[in-house]
């Protein structure tokens, strides 16, 4: 059986965490564009890193029978991109991250951060920046 986009995003999420991802976000883009489910969109420290955490995703992805139909990025590694039509990921160096803003830019969209344990905490609006602020509504996978 397929996996539905909403659990494809989490498991996205769970492989982007075993290569120590930070500021997991899980951008539920349904009511807001026709142009995908949902968005993956997390941080890395190095270009190294990065790439590992693609390759994470890649490799997890198709152990749970899915393809990436699309990739870009991967010549510089500073924001890398990865589309399975329905979840499209998004893994930024920290900096670039903060520069495109794609929270921002889709902030009417129903965002879930995802914790180290891959607790989910429920948001809208404005990325938060701190573990802090992010357990204020807490649901679980």
């Amino acid at each position: 059986m397929p996996l539905s986009p909403r659990t494809l995003a989490r498991k996205i999420a769970q492989f982007a965490l075993t290569k120590k991802a930070f500021d997991i976000v899980i951008m539920d883009l349904r009511k807001v564009t026709p142009i995908t489910d949902f968005f993956v969109v997390c941080s890395a420290d190095s270009d190294t890193q990065v790439k590992a955490i693609a390759d994470a995703i890649i490799v997890g992805a198709q152990k749970a029978g899915r393809e990436v139909w699309h990739n870009e990025g991967y010549s510089n590694l500073n924001w890398v991109l990865l589309d399975y039509v329905d979840v499209v990921v998004h893994i930024f160096k920290k900096e670039i991250r903060s520069f495109y803003n794609l929270e921002r830019l889709w902030g009417d969209a129903k965002f879930d951060y995802v914790q180290d344990n891959m607790e989910l905490v429920g948001g809208k609006g404005a990325k938060r920046s701190t573990h802090q602020s992010r357990r204020s509504t807490k649901k679980s996978l």
